[in-house]
C-alpha cells in the first residue's frame, strides 16, 4: 500500500523530531533533509524502536549551502515517484555574524535562503504529486524587523550585537512569511497548496549559541514552559489537517491555528514580489556557478 511522503528539515532534534515522530505514527514515510550524520542516525533509531517497519530515508546536505540545498532538492526528486509535504522546519538564531562560504549570513542562508532553493528544486515534483503541501516555520519574531530591503538584507554580513540578532533573526522570519505568500501566487492551489506558522515559544535547541542555553532549556522543560509538542503540533496540523487542503498562503498562530496577518513592512505584495525577485536571482547566480 502506498505510503504518502513527508520530507521535513531540522528533524533531528526539537519541533522536526516531534513532527517526524508524529507523522510517521500516521503512516507517512519519512524524508528527512539532515547535516550530522550521528544525529540522523539517532533519529532513525528512535523512529524504528517507537514504530517497528516505519520507513525512512536521510539525506545529507548542510541547507546553510544553496548549491548543497539544490543538489539534495535534486536528489530527493529523483528518489521519490511522488512528494505529498515538504516541511521547512530547519531553523537558526545566531547571536553574532557568521558568514557561509558563498558569502551570505548564516541565519538569512539558513533561515530563508536554503529552504527557498530546496523547495525551488522541489517544485516539479510536488506539482506532479498533486495534491500536495508545503509547511514553512515562521516565527512573531518576524515582527521584530522594522525595515526590509531586499536588496541590501540578503546581502547584509555585517557584525551585529547580541541584542541587535533578535531584530536580524526575526527579518528571516519575516522573508519567510513573505516568501510564502508570494510563492502561493505561482502555485495552483488545487495542485500545491503553501502556508506557514508561528509555532510559539519553544523550548528547544534554536538558541544553541547562547551560552548556558543548555541549562536553560532543561530547566525550561522541567517547568514544562515552552512545550515543543505545540509547537509540532501546528506544523503537523498544517501538513495533514483536511481543514486547510485548500488553504495556501497563510500564516496561522500555534493558538488554535488562528490567522494572523504578515507583518508591516512586509505585507505589501509588491514588497513580497521584490524580495521573490531578488531571492531568484541569487538563486540563479548560485547554483549556474
Amino acid at each position: 500500500m502506498h505510503r504518502p511522503v513527508a520530507l521535513i528539515t531540522g528533524a533531528t532534534s526539537g519541533l522536526g523530531r516531534i513532527a517526524a515522530l508524529d507523522l510517521a505514527g500516521r503512516g507517512y514515510r519519512i524524508g528527512v533533509v539532515a547535516r550530522s550524520r550521528v544525529r540522523a542516525d539517532a533519529l532513525v533509531s528512535e523512529l524504528e524502536a517507537a514504530l517497528g517497519d516505519a520507513p525512512v530515508d536521510v539525506f545529507h546536505a548542510d541547507l546553510s549551502l544553496i548549491s548543497h540545498a539544490h543538489r539534495v532538492g535534486e536528489e530527493i526528486a529523483a528518489h521519490y515517484p511522488r512528494v505529498d509535504v515538504l516541511i521547512n522546519n530547519a531553523g537558526l538564531h545566531a547571536f553574532s555574524q557568521r558568514a557561509t562560504a558563498e558569502g551570505f549570513a548564516e541565519m538569512t542562508a539558513v533561515n530563508y535562503l536554503g529552504p527557498f532553493a530546496l523547495t525551488h528544486a522541489l517544485t516539479g515534483r510536488l506539482l506532479a504529486s498533486a495534491p500536495a503541501r508545503i509547511v514553512n516555520v515562521a516565527s512573531e519574531a518576524s515582527r521584530q524587523a522594522k525595515t526590509i530591503t531586499p536588496t541590501e538584507d540578503l546581502r547584509r554580513v555585517d557584525p551585529y550585537t547580541r541584542r541587535e540578532s533578535m531584530a536580524l533573526y526575526g527579518r528571516t522570519k519575516l522573508m519567510t512569511i513573505m516568501w510564502t505568500q508570494e510563492l502561493a501566487r505561482h502555485l495552483d492551489p488545487a495542485k500545491v497548496t503553501v502556508n506557514c506558522c508561528d509555532p510559539g515559544f519553544n523550548a528547544t535547541g534554536l538558541g544553541r549559541d547562547l551560552p548556558g542555553s543548555g541549562i536553560l532549556q532543561r530547566a525550561l522543560n522541567t517547568l514544562r514552559i515552552g512545550d515543543p509538542r505545540k509547537g509540532a503540533g501546528i506544523i503537523v496540523r498544517l501538513a495533514t489537517d483536511p481543514a486547510f487542503a485548500h488553504t495556501s498562503g497563510g500564516y496561522f498562530s500555534v493558538r488554535d491555528a488562528r490567522p494572523l496577518e504578515c507583518p508591516e513592512p512586509g505585507r505589501d505584495p509588491r514588497v513580497q514580489k521584490r524580495l521573490w525577485d531578488e531571492t531568484t536571482t541569487l538563486l540563479s547566480a548560485r547554483t549556474a556557478d
